[in-house]
């Protein structure tokens, strides 16, 4: 079993910047991808960004590109969402996840983090 929490979050104003962490555990932890999902109230949770834990390629949602940059730390088994130049269509609930296997649907998600960005 894999346990992600996440931290980071809150309010900030348009144009600002937040920083999401999301630290995996369990005993025998290892992952091909790690990524950051959102929902925004009303919405569909869409994809926001992922990365590759072994090789750190990294893809993003057309709408975060050049805003937001994903990373992972391997030793502290911690993947970081970066989130510039904010705007309030950003606002949402960011969760991270992550999966052993190369496509489809991940398999753990953290709990979740609200992000507010007010205009």
């Amino acid at each position: 079993q894999v346990q992600l929490v996440e931290s980071g979050g809150g309010l900030v104003q348009a144009g600002g910047s937040l920083r999401f962490s999301c630290a995996a555990s369990g005993r025998t932890f290892s992952a091909y991808r790690m990524g950051w999902f959102r929902q925004a109230p009303g919405k569909e949770r869409e994809f926001v960004a992922r990365i590759l834990w072994s090789g750190g390629n990294t893809y993003y949602a057309d709408s975060v590109k050049g805003r937001f940059t994903i990373s992972r730390d391997i030793a502290k088994n911690t993947v970081y969402l970066q989130m510039n130049s904010l705007k309030p269509e950003d606002t949402a609930v960011y969760s991270c996840a992550t999966t052993i296997k190369t496509t489809g649907a991940y398999d753990y998600w953290g709990q979740g983090t609200q992000v507010t960005v007010s205009s």
